[in-house]
């Protein structure tokens, strides 16, 4: 968990000086730290040991507060504290938490009277705003105030999006109900006394305030003065606590307080109304102002093209909400079956008896009797063990077996006693219990950890409910071009306003057209605009057999410049296949015998090691379990005897027996029943059973674990010498190897064996050998490696398997190319007085290299060949390693994540971390993964990419149905090509909005507007279809080896946009004025007809072909017709020049659509300009124009479309030019990673190599012992 933040005040309640940092040492601030809240939240990392949630911080620092060491609090006003509100991932493991400042108000009567008489008089504007800004909302209706006191609370993220929530702090009642007599007095309501409902519940009232935030409830805790999370038991029980408080059940009184105060538990997602939805998307800025601006429009009798509007406008709207409430429906109905299980729960006073599962509250004892159970909430065993299906949680349906709590006298909270295995205990929400395994005391129980959205799958809920907010610069940016383009435009209603007001016009007249100019600069489609390329990318993708969940993360797949990968399952094939066994008898490893053989694996220790050491269970006559085990088990050809047909031996439930079968060697035992396990976890890397011979006495043990784990516990002198040679020789070539080792127990007759004590039976071991696994390289991996390295795109093996067979899967990938170093992190906690450490040592397999230049590569985009090496150094590490490195030497984290390549041995909580820590450094980060132990990794990324159809992929942004990486690329080209129609949509539609705007402007100095026709033919018949079908070009195939600009506010783009501008100023200006040079030029003309036989021209009656006077007056002029097709094929113009194809698109004549549209529109153009038809000219309130001056029109247009093509083309979207202007000027990315990259450039010590350095005490710093010389015995 990152250090928590909160503000704060000393022991006497003094506040503590604004706007600065305390250092707090046994809750005592002893220093303070230099630098402000801002730049502390953006620039400091802290790690602190790992909680599962993040309380509230204290208002007031008490001194009966647990010990802060180190954390680092802001100091701030009184009655303002953080937040952290957790977004976690499935396993409730590393959470990202997302830090809230909490701000309290009070509402005044006067204020809120003053608000409503605003509403009034601005006719629901004001109330509108508040709607955008519930900020401004809270800050006019209250006044700032304590938290204590307050009615109102204001929630502000401290992250870079500021966003604000309004929350109202509610009561609950408890005096309803029937409580014990005496409850009123000072004794507590509930019998747990650190239970925080105690300390909540405000006497003599009986009540509780409380707020509601993203469906998780906080109550006030009156004894600190800050808001808490209820619907857990409190992560300070220990195990004995656990077992003595809530063993035998809570009392039914005590059960209603806390079904009041914690709320019901259920994961409850409302199927929202489709009128809520609605109003939600028509109330959203961009259609306010859209339906302001048709207003004006139909006012001003522009009808068409506003009815077009509208009814794309309703089709959008339309299927937002129908798209919104399917997803609503659907979440719904995944969640709703959970929430009314029927379980049996134990009160102290009344029994058990059953009840509906939304009636649990933590703390309740409940009863697994044997039937399949979807677990209802997150509970832990105390008594009895079970098998359950963690499906929902990790993506893959294996059985886990779940072992009961201790009962030990320790005074450590349970989870901090259990370290980071106490998942074995808990039973997860949504998950399933397919068999129980009671104790003689009675069926199997457990205890309600956690209820409602507190639960494993309340917060997977959540996470899909509440998603992390893209930060995309794209959106940010079009926002501010659209507010630069409304500057523009009240730019032009000042002018506007001059003109008419100059020539005394009536006022209505004036404020419309002041308005109607305002409307053409700013076009409403951007928006809509910026998700035509998006959609038809996700259409694209869709065909691909890629789905995606999150729409507008396509576009930030264009920018991708780093790739996670999975190993297991994504680059490799996911089932292991056993290659061989290595038996080793008299400490030497004898003849390997290879599977598949024609002759079975004769009787011995190693065989009964295979055939009983494996967590492997019998589910409707079915073998299940870990695929590793299944593999290892079917190679014996024993069978595993059915539980249900079991009746010989301790109970049917209690032991697995296993026999051989009919094609097994011969063995002189009937059978071995499995009487124990302890069972694997990825943090002891080891597994172990203790067995029994059917009609023998002699107990056995068997292990089986990561093979330096295994040989650790076995007598050295049954260990071979060459084990190491041995292990580095199949690891090396990328098999996975497991250990298997053997002990005869000495217990006497009839002990229980579930007693044994791990750490007395796992000791004095025999070693038996070495299982030797295969994992084949799925065919399309390196060919996608060598796609993405091509493209200057960075692969990264993130995995939990060994980091030896990690890293020559990278080898063989090709992430890790031939003669590149491999140097090994390895850190250490501190032990004792030795402080933490870190040692770096050249991987075995690159000792060879070390002769060669030690060359630190940059990555500058100079430096990269396509098919080469971006540098001849990779870090790789294990997930204890990276957790060290995190906690004690942060500072070292960028310069090995730089040129880090492996990561192995990661937990779901550090892939995540990991993931962030990328983005840190302004990575665009995408993870592609096959499983939800993934899933956090799959969130935290910029474009999740799951592997799997499992639930888990609900999470995931993207889903492939086609089961390898291929779809990486795939995503990437269609994300990039994707990202370039956006801005070409974005660019024309602001030149399309600037030439309307120049040409109408020029037009209003002489008191006229271009017709309704000729605006409806710009702004239908050419703008809108460009923008429905520029974008349908596809992605180029190859990736190129640099990524499309990612922001819409750079030079190049900005450049494009005011030299096109400057072009059409210039061009409609000549038009202007020379048109008024003209022989035939008269200021008011009326209605003119053209001759057919000599192209003389000759005047009517003003009213003749005309709907009006008002009409003639402001349409009809020389001016109007130079400038509507000088405007109009500009449109054009600009249209065919914005839709570049190569290297991110296919040229633009593969958009068969788009460009016969173009064709077609260039066509209308010019006959409506050149027809000489009188009807047309009428229709379009056209005068006719001699001849030469239509071909001096055309030929000014072909300047333009030459000039704007040359400029576009050959000098802005000209790579290498921009490149060679940058070195001219010095100018370097500031990217962090590319900081880091030219640092360590510069550095001649990096990369370190066979040393060991030490964390300093007292600091974060780290000095570095370079003279230290690393040794293989560390």
């Amino acid at each position: 968990m990152k250090g928590q933040v909160g503000k704060m005040t000393d022991d006497l309640g003094n506040k503590l000086e604004e706007e600065s940092v305390y250092v707090v040492e046994d809750n005592t601030p002893v220093g303070m730290v230099p630098g402000t809240r801002e730049e502390l939240l953006g620039a400091w990392q802290f790690s602190f040991p790992e909680a599962d949630s993040v309380p509230l911080l204290q208002g007031r620092f008490q001194q009966s507060a647990p010990s802060l060491r180190g954390d680092i609090l802001l100091g701030g006003t009184q009655g303002c504290l953080m937040l952290a509100l957790q977004i976690e991932n499935c396993y409730h493991e590393g959470s990202a938490a997302v830090l809230v400042e909490i701000l309290g108000y009070k509402t005044q009567g006067w204020r809120r009277v003053l608000c409503i008489a605003g509403y009034i008089l601005s006719c629901g504007a004001l109330l509108l705003l508040f709607f955008w800004k519930p900020e401004w909302d809270v800050w006019a209706n209250c006044i700032r105030c304590s938290l204590e006191e307050a009615d109102v609370v204001l929630l502000r993220t401290t992250d870079e999006f500021q966003r604000y929530t309004r929350k109202k702090v509610t009561w609950i009642d408890l005096s309803t109900l029937a409580l014990p007599v005496g409850s009123n007095s000072d004794g507590p309501l509930v019998a747990d006394k650190d239970s925080v409902i105690n300390r909540a519940i405000m006497k003599p009232q009986l009540k509780v305030r409380c707020i509601q935030v993203q469906k998780i409830r906080y109550i006030w805790d009156f004894s600190v003065k800050e808001f808490k999370k209820v619907g857990s038991l409190e992560d300070s029980n220990t195990c004995h606590s656990i077992h003595h408080k809530f063993g035998a059940g809570l009392t039914r009184e005590e059960q209603k307080i806390r079904q009041l105060v914690c709320g019901p538990n259920a994961i409850e997602v409302e199927i929202r109304p489709i009128w809520k939805l609605l109003f939600k998307e028509i109330l959203n800025p961009f259609y306010v102002f859209q339906a302001f601006t048709l207003t004006l429009w139909l006012s001003q009798g522009y009808i068409e093209y506003s009815v077009a509007i509208i009814i794309l406008s309703i089709i959008s709207v339309g299927l937002t909400v129908y798209n919104l409430r399917q997803q609503s429906t659907k979440l719904h109905d995944l969640v709703e079956e959970h929430n009314k299980v029927q379980v049996t729960v134990c009160t102290k006073s009344e029994g058990c008896k059953e009840l509906e599962s939304c009636y649990l509250v933590p703390g309740d004892m409940f009863l697994l009797d044997g039937k399949k159970l979807a677990l209802p909430c997150d509970a832990v065993l105390i008594d009895g063990s079970c098998i359950v299906n963690e499906g929902m949680l990790t993506g893959e349906s294996i059985p886990v077996t779940k072992t009961p709590l201790p009962l030990v006298e320790s005074p450590m909270p349970w989870k901090t006693h259990s370290m980071e295995d106490y998942r074995r205990h808990v039973l997860f929400c949504g998950t399933e219990v397919v068999q129980t395994k009671p104790t003689g005391r009675g069926p199997a129980r457990a205890i309600v950890l956690q209820t409602g959205f507190n639960t494993a799958k309340g917060d997977l809920v959540r996470s899909i409910l509440y998603p992390k907010p893209v930060n995309f610069k794209l959106y940010r940016d079009a926002f501010k071009f659209i507010v630069g383009l409304s500057v523009i435009g009240v730019f032009g209603l000042i002018y506007t306003v001059c003109v008419f007001t100059s020539h005394e016009k009536p006022v209505v007249d004036v404020v419309a057209m002041a308005l109607l100019l305002l409307t053409v600069a700013v076009p409403p489609a951007i928006p809509a605009a910026l998700t035509t390329g998006t959609v038809y990318a996700q259409r694209r993708l869709k065909k691909k057999k890629i789905f995606c969940i999150s729409p507008q993360r396509i576009n930030i797949c264009g920018q991708i410049n780093l790739v996670c990968f999975d190993k297991t399952g994504t680059l490799t094939e996911d089932g292991l296949d056993l290659w061989g066994v290595i038996p080793s008898e008299g400490s030497r490893f004898q003849k390997i015998h290879k599977f598949p053989s024609s002759t079975p694996l004769p009787w011995g220790p190693v065989c009964g090691a295979m055939a009983s050491c494996h967590s492997l269970v019998v589910l409707d006559k079915k073998i299940q379990g870990d695929p590793l085990d299944l593999k290892m088990f079917d190679s014996t050809h024993w069978e595993v005897e059915d539980s249900s047909t079991a009746r010989d031996g301790v109970g049917a439930l209690e032991t697995c027996i296993v026999r051989p079968g009919l094609k097994a060697s011969s063995a002189p035992v009937e059978g071995i029943a499995i009487l124990h396990q302890f069972p694997f976890s990825s943090g002891l890397q080891r597994m172990s059973v203790v067995s029994q011979k059917i009609g023998e006495e002699q107990y056995d043990l068997y292990m089986k674990g990561a093979p330096e784990t295994v040989s650790s516990f076995c007598r050295q002198d049954t260990v071979p010498a060459n084990f190491l040679k041995e292990l580095k020789m199949y690891t090396s070539q990328g098999f996975r190897v497991i250990a298997l080792a053997h002990k005869v127990l000495s217990l006497g007759k009839d002990v229980d064996v579930s007693n044994l004590k791990r750490e007395e039976a796992e000791s004095g071991l025999t070693f038996l050998g070495l299982l030797v696994m295969e994992n084949r390289l799925k065919q399309e991996t390196k060919p996608v490696l060598q796609e993405l390295a091509a493209a200057r795109i960075r692969s990264v093996m993130v995995t939990g398997d060994n980091l030896q067979t990690a890293v020559t899967v990278a080898r063989n990938a090709g992430m890790i190319h031939i003669g590149s170093k491999v140097i090994l992190v390895e850190a250490n906690e501190p032990e004792g007085s030795t402080p933490a450490s870190i040692a770096w040592r050249l991987a075995e397999d690159s000792k060879a290299n070390t002769a060669a230049p030690r060359e630190v590569c940059a990555n500058t985009e100079e430096k990269i060949t396509l098919e080469g090496e971006t540098c001849n150094y990779h870090f790789a590490m294990n997930g204890k390693s990276y957790q060290v490195i995190i906690k004690h030497f942060y500072s070292l984290l960028p310069k090995i994540l730089v040129n880090a390549t492996v990561f192995a041995r990661m937990s779901p909580g550090q892939k995540s971390s990991l993931i962030e820590e990328f983005q840190k450094l302004d990575y665009y980060v995408g993870m592609c993964g096959d499983g939800a132990n993934d899933c956090g990794a799959l969130k935290m990324a910029h474009a999740g990419i799951s592997l799997s159809e499992q639930e888990a992929s609900v999470a995931s942004p993207f889903t492939s149905q086609i089961p390898n990486i291929q779809c990486v690329p795939e995503l990437i080209r269609e994300g990039r090509a994707a990202l370039v129609a956006s801005f070409a949509v974005v660019k024309y539609l602001t030149l399309y909005g600037l030439i309307q705007f120049v040409g109408t402007a020029l037009l209003f100095w002489q008191l006229q507007i271009f017709g309704n026709h000729q605006y409806l033919i710009q702004d239908i018949i050419i703008t809108l279809l460009v923008c429905l079908t520029m974008s349908l070009t596809e992605a180029y195939p190859k990736l190129a080896p640099y990524r499309p600009p990612g922001q819409l506010i750079s030079p190049p783009l900005l450049l494009s946009i005011i030299l096109n501008l400057c072009f059409t100023i210039i061009m409609q200006t000549c038009g202007f004025l020379l048109v008024k040079r003209q022989p035939w030029y008269i200021a008011l003309a009326s209605q003119r007809h053209c001759s057919p036989r000599n192209q003389t021209m000759f005047l009517t009656s003003p009213g003749e072909n005309s709907t009006s006077s008002g009409a003639q007056s402001t349409v009809l002029s020389y001016e109007d017709t130079t400038l509507w097709p000088l405007s109009s094929i500009n449109c054009i113009i600009v249209a065919f020049v914005f839709s570049k194809g190569k290297p991110f698109r296919k040229p633009i004549y593969t958009n068969y659509v788009f460009s016969v549209l173009l064709a077609l529109q260039l066509a209308i153009c010019l006959f409506l300009f050149f027809a000489d038809i009188d009807a047309v000219y009428g229709g379009m309130q056209f005068l006719c124009t001699p001849v030469i001056w239509r071909v001096y029109v055309l030929l000014m247009l072909l300047v333009t479309f030459c000039v704007s093509f040359f400029t576009e083309d050959v000098i802005l979207q000209n790579k290498h030019l921009w490149l060679l202007i940058k070195s001219w000027f010095g100018y370097q990315s500031n990217s962090q990673y590319r900081k880091w990259q030219r640092m360590l450039q510069r550095d001649p010590n990096w990369p370190p190599l066979n040393t060991k350095d030490f964390a300093a005490k007292t600091t974060e710093e780290i000095y570095i012992n370079l003279t230290y010389e690393y040794s293989n015995e560390d």
